[in-house]
């Protein structure tokens, strides 16, 4: 093992290798191998990408270029309860630029900050969750939330503190 990585997380890096054990010998394993890597750690550290192209023989510049394609793996901590706010056209044209501001406002995040400092929330913009007929709508942890105005933000969120 290598000395990079924290106490807490040389747990998670038996449990990788384990997984890369069983995989021994498999061609095309690196985004199940990310995929792993990503549930044990929340999210994909630059020393765990390079433990990874080390231990399977991929090249790092192949195994970033992997994370950085699909938007299912994350190279930076995510808070606990996930909100995607639907910004595609019939949410904009119904006001989701003012419900991304309030909840913008009530997670306190600052600039282009995604996640809450103590890991609690990460706020997304997608571009269609695919309820039209609710909009402007967001999700947060999977459930959906429609015909959203700023006001009911708060109470919204209130409910994942």
């Amino acid at each position: 093992m290598e000395k990079k990585f924290a106490d807490r997380d040389l747990a998670c890096l038996t449990q990788l290798d384990e997984f890369l054990t069983s995989l021994e010998g498999e061609k095309g394993a690196l985004i199940p191998v990310l995929q792993k890597a990503q549930d044990l750690f929340g999210y994909l550290p630059m020393e765990v990408l390079v433990y990874i192209s080390r231990k399977i023989g991929v090249p790092i510049s192949r195994v970033y270029g992997v994370v950085t394609f699909y938007s299912q793996f994350h190279l930076v901590p995510r808070g606990r309860n996930v909100i995607r706010s639907c910004q595609g056209t019939a949410c904009h044209v119904r006001g989701a630029s003012a419900v991304m501001r309030e909840v913008r406002k009530c997670l306190e995040l600052e600039g282009g900050a995604a996640t809450t400092d103590n890991l609690r929330f990460t706020l997304e913009s997608v571009a269609c969750i695919g309820c039209c007929g609710l909009a402007p709508v967001m999700t947060v942890n999977g459930d959906t939330y429609g015909r959203l105005v700023p006001e009911k933000v708060g109470d919204i969120l209130e409910q994942y503190r």
